[in-house]
């Protein structure tokens, strides 16, 4: 598919009939995936020119991620940054065609519609981090630390050098360092699953839908045609000690299995497990995959506040920093989307029509926490249902 061609580092703004009030806020975000950018774009596109995104992970270092629904709020926002939809949806169909499957066979089978898109991280993170201009994008800076210096938050890098900034947003995603340094007594805990993830060149042939099987207890699979092939998602138990051996790590410090980091023995327990639930055909899918990625399945208490005073200046927590959710939510990237326009409105208002900063600010939580803390409960007992420990 064509794609209209956008020459790097360019995003549109808009001209606004308005008069700021003072000089521009120093805007520091931490973390450059989906949310990050997301919110860098957003600002820029708002008239803020002093916005620099921090990103602990080297610019070589591998990137990966599955399938993700975008619901159309989400969709909306990236049209207002220019994005057009061709870059980063690939397939249109809204339907999602659920089975279930027994001795490997399906027994019954259920269509709805998506109120949305799918796509995947890596098409949607090119979409965005594309578009931010040079300069914009530090990455290898790690933060460590967030302090004061002279009222103003300073943030302190793991190579001993700082910077400052009047507002920090986190969006670091769910092994934050923004959480760990402002909410610390909210910490991630296994919950016993693992979403295994490949990508096959496998031919689609003619399937167009999202297809989720429910293959038993702790057994679900999801697949989806995305361009050259297909990817795919099984959900399976697995304890802490498993998960140990077949990754090198406790779930609680590996959240993100790269591909060098699935044993062989992890791969073996996948091909058997997928060769006893699944039908023929998606069990040589999953067997014919040769790179594959792994993600333990966590949960969090929910969130309080997105919002804290750091002396003069401020720090917030969004996307997944702030609430990481189960997948089966399908609100993780629409969470955090639709908090950074969110938060981008508010600055706006305070920056161009003298709008007091906390009272917006504290507006902006009282409207997004809700639908966070929502997304975190629905996540125990959705895994449940379709058949995973909650």
């Amino acid at each position: 598919m064509s794609q209209p061609h956008i020459p790097p580092g360019h995003a549109p703004r808009p001209t606004y009939a308005s008069h700021p009030r003072g000089p521009q806020p120093r805007i520091a975000v931490v973390g450059g995936s989906l949310t990050g950018a997301t919110t860098a774009l957003l600002l820029l596109q708002a008239g803020f020119d002093h916005i620099t995104v921090y990103e602990a992970a080297p610019a070589a270092a591998p990137r990966g991620g599955g399938l993700i629904g975008l619901e159309h709020p989400a969709l909306d926002v990236l049209d207002r940054l220019g994005i057009d939809q061709s870059e980063f949806i690939t397939n249109t169909s809204e339907t999602v065609i659920e089975v279930t499957v027994r001795a490997r066979q399906p027994i019954h089978t259920t269509r709805r519609r998506y109120p949305g898109r799918s796509t995947t991280w890596s098409l949607l993170h090119h979409a965005l981090t594309r578009r931010l201009p040079d300069g914009v994008l530090q990455t290898g800076r790690r933060l460590t630390h967030l302090d004061q210096h002279h009222r103003q938050p300073r943030l302190r890098f793991g190579d001993d050098s700082h910077a400052l900034a009047d507002l920090v947003v986190f969006a670091d995603g769910r092994s934050s360092t923004g959480r760990r340094l402002l909410d610390p007594r909210r910490r991630l805990h296994y919950a016993g699953y693992v979403a295994h993830r490949g990508h096959t060149p496998t031919g689609s042939g003619t399937m167009r839908d999202f297809l989720r099987l429910e293959a038993g207890t702790g057994c679900q699979y999801n697949v989806a045609p995305v361009p050259d092939g297909l990817d795919w998602t099984l959900y399976l138990d697995c304890s802490p000690a498993d998960y140990t051996h077949r990754f090198g790590a406790p779930p609680q410090r590996r959240m993100f299995a790269m591909p060098h980091h699935v044993s062989a023995a992890a791969r073996a327990h996948v091909d058997i497990r997928a060769a006893q639930v699944l039908p023929a055909p998606h069990a040589a899918t999953v067997h014919a995959t040769t790179t594959r990625m792994a993600v333990p399945v966590m949960d969090i208490d929910a969130p309080t506040r997105m919002v804290w005073p750091v002396g003069a200046g401020w720090a917030v927590l969004l996307g997944d920093a702030l609430a990481p959710v189960r997948p089966h939510t399908a609100r993780g990237a629409n969470n955090g989307i639709e908090q950074a326009a969110a938060l981008t409105a508010v600055f706006t208002q305070h920056h161009r029509w003298d709008a007091d900063l906390p009272t917006a600010l504290h507006g902006w939580q009282r409207r997004c926490l809700p639908d966070a803390v929502t997304a975190v409960r629905q996540g125990p007992p959705l895994g449940a249902h379709l058949g995973n420990h909650p």
